[in-house]
């Protein structure tokens, strides 16, 4: 085994701890560990991350359902469309996408380019999120839907999570707030269950019906991430993860510009 992939082992492991700790945050960093650890392409990276990403978010939306904190009809209304967005993009849209998108002078603007420019694109706002604090706020309002946009909304965010592989968190939960006028703990818990099912059935219909998938390189990654989850849960009982939080939205920031700089500046 090489260096390189013993350290992406380790970052599986690193994944699931900060996982366990903070609730969330660290399956963003499944493409990068995947595209630059592994050296797999763009392709195979966001694959596997969706299943990656949603084997770990099913396992935090169980514990918040078993806390109360899923609104499963809020999860469906959403969760329908952002489905059925990443699995088109996913079965259609990324197979047909040819290595070069377009040329300008001897500037060649690639596939690769373009995923995981936007990618680390979105990172910034996710960083954000993690370094913003939450409120729970009270509502007194029944929950009422804004059909129309609940269903543009999911169906752009399963969009969004077919081209990157990241399961969108930090869309997703202020678009149930405000929405679906749901209270914060309740839309963290039920984004939990909208990024599991979009994550994995977008790859089982679309990656895994298009390419061929490495089962066993796969369910080592996601054992270890998985494993790593259960330690941060136990280390969680010991450190205030919110104090984590703050330092690991900062270290996003600090991936999304590693991101840029290593697909846009090194040939």
């Amino acid at each position: 085994m090489e260096l390189l992939e013993i350290f992406g082992y380790i970052s599986a492991l690193i994944i699931g701890i900060s996982l366990g700790l903070i609730g969330g945050g660290g399956s963003i960093l499944a493409v990068p560990v995947l595209a630059y650890l592994f050296m797999v392409n763009e392709k195979v990276a966001t694959a596997y991350s969706l299943f990656i990403v949603g084997f770990s978010a099913l396992i935090g939306g169980v514990k918040q359902h078993f806390k109360g904190y899923v609104d499963w009809r809020t999860a469906v209304v959403f969760g329908l469309p952002a489905i059925v967005g990443v699995t088109l993009v996913r079965h259609y849209l990324v197979p047909a996408l040819p290595d070069v998108l377009f040329e300008v002078n001897d500037f060649e603007f690639t596939r690769r380019m373009a995923m995981f420019g936007l990618f680390a694109l979105l990172m910034f706002p996710a960083a954000f999120s993690m370094l913003k604090k939450r409120e729970d706020k009270v509502v007194d309002k029944a929950v009422k839907y804004n059909y129309p946009l609940i269903l543009l909304e999911g169906l752009i965010v399963g969009a969004i999570t077919g081209l990157i592989g990241a399961g969108g968190g930090f869309l997703i939960i202020p678009a149930l707030v405000i929405l679906a006028n749901v209270k914060m703990k309740v839309a963290v818990g039920t984004s939990l269950i909208i990024i599991a099912f979009k994550s994995l059935l977008g790859f089982f219909l679309g990656d895994a019906m298009t390419m061929e998938i490495d089962w066993t390189f796969l369910m080592t990654f996601t054992g270890i991430s998985l494993i790593g989850i259960f330690i941060g849960s136990y280390l969680g009982n010991f450190i205030d993860g919110n104090k984590l939080k703050k330092g690991f939205g900062y270290f996003i920031f600090v991936m999304a510009i590693f991101i840029f700089y290593m697909e846009f500046f090194v040939k």
